[in-house]
């Protein structure tokens, strides 16, 4: 399935159509050629619009870039949130974060290799960077409270958390090249072994 960017309200149909447009040829641009490799006038033919047009919209590509890092990065965490159930069974916890992040990645593929992309880039902006912050911050609750139960192994919150996201960086990244398909068993299967990443013996 496509990505589909999230389109924010507008009071025009055809003012939320161009931006939308805008946002979804970037978001195949910078992955395909990344943020430096696009210029403004490929955007703009990739889009359907002039290339002035996309300054009615955005002041610079660095403005684009960072709307889209940002809404994409609050989409993932609300995705990885939703149905989380804080009382429930570690395992059971951990597998359904997974699942939802095998999810997401499935039904965005280029938005979350985008993500993946453009992380700690040098040209993401405060609020970017704040939305990345608190994207952690959640991750590192979780695993705090996990760990206070007895049920996560000892050491720091952030290094776990990056253990288990990048193990599931590297299985998206084997799909989006083909060598890899993200079936239920393989999903299962790496779900299992991540979790021997974390889990208190």
């Amino acid at each position: 399935m496509p990505d589909a960017m999230p389109k924010p309200s507008a009071t025009g149909r055809g003012t939320t159509d161009k931006r939308a447009a805008i946002l979804d040829a970037a978001l195949e641009l910078f992955v395909e050629l990344g943020f430096h490799g696009t210029a403004v006038p490929l955007l703009a033919k990739r889009a359907g619009v002039g290339a002035g047009t996309i300054y009615r919209y955005f002041e610079n590509k660095e403005a684009l870039v960072n709307v889209l890092y940002g809404e994409w990065k609050e989409k993932l965490a609300t995705h990885l949130l939703s149905g989380f159930s804080p009382g429930g069974e570690p395992k059971a916890q951990f597998m359904g974060l997974w699942r939802r992040m095998s999810d997401f990645a499935a039904q965005y593929p280029t938005a979350y290799a985008f993500i993946e992309i453009h992380h700690h880039a040098a040209y993401l902006d405060a609020a970017a960077h704040e939305v990345e912050q608190r994207y952690l911050q959640m991750a590192v609750m979780y695993i705090q409270n996990a760990q206070a139960e007895g049920k996560y192994r000892d050491g720091p919150p952030e290094v776990l958390w990056s253990l288990v996201e990048g193990a599931f960086i590297g299985l998206a990244r084997f799909s989006r090249g083909g060598r890899l398909e993200l079936t239920p068993e393989v999903i299962e299967f790496s779900g299992n072994a991540a979790w021997e990443l974390v889990r208190r013996r």
